[in-house]
Order: C-alpha cells, then sequence, then structure tokens
C-alpha cells in the first residue's frame, strides 16, 4: 500500500505543478495558521462558520487551514503528494460549492482560481510527485540517475 502511494513516474512535469501548487496553499494556510501575509490568525480563522453548514465549525475549519498549510509543504517537496494533494483537493471542492459558487471569474469571488487549483491538485493526484521529489527518493534511495 505504501509503495501504491509514494509510487510516481520519472515525470519533470509534476514539478511546476508541485511547487506552484504548493507556494500557493502553504501560503493561504500560513494565513490561516500563523496569521502571516495579512491573514486573521487561528483564533479569528477559528471564529467563523464552516461553509455549507458543516458541523462542527472549529473542526472543519481547523481541518482545511491545516490542510493548506501542512499539505502546502508536503506537496511543495513532494512528500506522499498523492495524499497531500487529496486533502488540497478536498478543500478546494467544498471551497468551490460552499464559498464561490455563485460566479465564475475571481475578480467577483467567483470559482475561477479554486477551480485551477482542483485541477492542479487532482493532476498530482494521478501522476504523483514525478522526478525531484521525496516520493520518488524514498521509491528509489540508492539510485541517483533516476
Amino acid at each position: 500500500m505504501w509503495r501504491k502511494l509514494i509510487g510516481t513516474p520519472p515525470v519533470w512535469v509534476t514539478v511546476p505543478l508541485r511547487l506552484t501548487l504548493g507556494i500557493i496553499m502553504f501560503a493561504h494556510g500560513a494565513q490561516k495558521v500563523l496569521g502571516l501575509f495579512g491573514g486573521s490568525g487561528w483564533s479569528k480563522w477559528m471564529a467563523n462558520e464552516a461553509p455549507m453548514g458543516l458541523r462542527p465549525s472549529w473542526l472543519w475549519l481547523g481541518a482545511a487551514a491545516l490542510s493548506e498549510f501542512l499539505g502546502g509543504l508536503l506537496v511543495f517537496f513532494g512528500a506522499v503528494t498523492r495524499v497531500s494533494a487529496f486533502f488540497l483537493a478536498m478543500v478546494m471542492l467544498v471551497a468551490i460549492c460552499g464559498v464561490h459558487m455563485g460566479a465564475f471569474f475571481a475578480n467577483n469571488r467567483g470559482m475561477e482560481f479554486p477551480l485551477a487549483l482542483l485541477a492542479m491538485a487532482v493532476a498530482l493526484i494521478i501522476t504523483g510527485g514525478g522526478q525531484a521529489s521525496v516520493d520518488r527518493l524514498l521509491m528509489h534511495p540508492r539510485d541517483k540517475r533516476r
């Protein structure tokens, strides 16, 4: 099971996907968890209501913030990429359905940006971390050329 989770082909196309998705999601998670980049921080984030009536709010908001923060880091480095990308995809799916569904374009708080992030996460779920990833290193620890 573990080998299937970290299994990844020797492709480079995942690297820009991983780096971009990882940076964006980590930054959004850092806003919620640490209050960085002009974010509200943990206590203010946790005082909000979860979208779609999810209860208890604190559980779902905490899971979303930690998924963005930790999932962003893990995707960036390509560590358990499929699992990390899955959690990021779920956060984006809830964001699309519960927050951004009313409009398409980002300038109207639409789903354009979360939809692009969802697509990136799904691509990583399908392919895995690819080259230059922790997953690849764990698959072939002695082979430096792969």
